[in-house]
């Protein structure tokens, strides 16, 4: 489904372009996640809309399949933002230790207060920290806008099941260029 429309006060949530994980293995090139996400950053900062920039330092404790209770220790600067974000004083930085942004940290009412309707997410993982964060979002009562070449996984089956099956049933779905064309039609 086409990208319909921008909200006057759209939040960008960029999850998890940190460090520690820009570094790893991915599906798609990270330097394109980078600058269609920094693309979107300057839009909305010249916009003066909202900016939520997201690292994630832990994860829930539960035991999974996967192992766990999970205990992470991670090196120097595994947390740190990527410099790419230019990060702004202005800009509500979110560090999460769970998948979603919004778990714990108090993200929804921030946004309700600065009277934010809809969220712009990009970022890694599209299975993980996108996901769930677009699931919160959308149970939160938020217009979800999901731009697909601005996010990446490390698996691509993983990347490719969240934008098939999972995407177009909470959110409107499209390219940085839509999203930014939507944003031009506003002026």
């Amino acid at each position: 489904m086409p990208i319909t429309t921008i909200d006057p006060r759209t939040a960008l949530i960029v999850v998890d372009l940190q460090q520690g994980i820009v570094t790893t293995p991915l599906a798609h090139p990270v330097d394109d996640v980078i600058q269609r996400s920094t693309a979107l950053l300057k839009e909305f900062r010249s916009r003066g809309l909202p900016i939520v920039l997201v690292n994630v330092a832990g994860s829930p404790a539960g035991r999974t399949d996967a192992g766990g209770p999970h205990t992470h220790t991670f090196p120097a600067g595994w947390t740190d933002l990527i410099p790419e974000l230019e990060r702004q004083d202005d800009d509500l930085v979110v560090t999460k230790y769970a998948r979603s942004a919004f778990t714990g940290t108090g993200l929804a009412e921030r946004l309700r207060e600065l009277n934010v309707t809809q969220v712009v997410i990009t970022g890694i993982a599209t299975s993980s920290g996108v996901e769930s964060t677009a699931r919160d979002a959308h149970e939160q009562g938020f217009h979800v806008t999901l731009p697909l070449d601005a996010m990446t996984d490390s698996a691509l089956d993983r990347h490719e099941h969240s934008v098939a099956q999972i995407f177009p049933r909470i959110a409107e779905t499209g390219t940085t260029a839509d999203v930014l064309s939507v944003l031009a039609l506003r002026s």
